[in-house]
């Protein structure tokens, strides 16, 4: 399918949605939030690992603020049926998609490109990546779900720090912070994330989803809950095809040839 805003690829078992409006630093519109949900909902074909990156020099700058009418996403009433019927849809479809994600942030990944880019299971930022909470500066609130990652990804003091200063978090920052899990020169950035989406793409695919699930409630259940969240994992990823070629090849001493199945 053709978008406006986006531009979905889909090659050897890697989906690749790359945000498009460079001229705007790809602001995030209610109508790019649409058609990566769209996207996301879609038949991705084979696709068993998706990458998400921007073109042009920034990831994301954040929701479009410049729209009027009646999809202006500014103002009170219109940030929250913003947020509630677009962008937060959004960030879920990510956080229950069934393949790995690798977000490849180049530039900016500011206010909700920032919850996008930080969404990935693999964040790999080029040197000039930064993540940046910038709301305070326009007297807003943070969204897209940052107030829920950043405490657990960098603890309280340091999610204050970028949500309260609204300062920039360079990308050598935010791996020292333990927030993302890369920083490479950014002409490599792509190529970087393409060898571990390949790599990925040739795993367990079912284990994977299984996987996200778990580390998505892990943060909210009873350590008996997770438990028993990862017996029924167990269950689920033990059936699989995957799973018992995997057995074959550990008895029989060679590199396992997974399905996603």
């Amino acid at each position: 399918m053709t978008y406006e805003t986006i531009t979905v690829d889909v090659t050897d078992k890697i989906a690749t949605i790359t945000l498009n409006r460079p001229e705007r630093m790809n602001a995030c519109s209610l109508d790019m939030a649409g058609e990566i949900n769209d996207a996301l909902s879609a038949d991705l074909g084979d696709a068993r690992c998706l990458i998400i990156t921007g073109a042009g020099r920034g990831f994301c700058s954040g929701a479009d603020l410049s729209a009027r009418g009646e999809r202006s996403i500014s103002g009170g009433e219109g940030s929250y049926v913003a947020l509630t019927r677009h962008y937060n849809p959004l960030m879920m479809n990510l956080a229950r998609l069934n393949m790995p994600v690798i977000t490849a942030v180049n530039g900016a990944a500011a206010g909700v490109g920032c919850s996008i880019g930080l969404a990935g299971d693999f964040v790999i930022a080029g040197k000039s990546g930064y993540f940046l909470q910038a709301f305070v500066n326009i007297g807003l609130v943070p969204d897209g779900g940052a107030s829920w990652m950043l405490p657990r990804m960098i603890g309280k003091a340091r999610a204050t720090e970028m949500m309260m200063l609204g300062e920039k978090i360079s990308a050598d920052k935010a791996l020292d912070w333990g927030m993302i899990y890369k920083v490479v020169e950014d002409a490599d950035l792509q190529a970087e994330a393409r060898a571990l989406a390949t790599r990925l793409a040739a795993g367990p695919t079912i284990a994977y989803a299984t996987m996200r699930k778990n580390i998505l409630v892990a943060m909210e259940n009873s350590y008996s809950e997770q438990l028993l969240a990862e017996a029924e994992g167990q269950r689920i990823a033990g059936s699989t095809a995957d799973a018992m070629e995997g057995g074959m090849a550990f008895l029989e001493k060679r590199k396992p040839n997974f399905k996603g199945a």
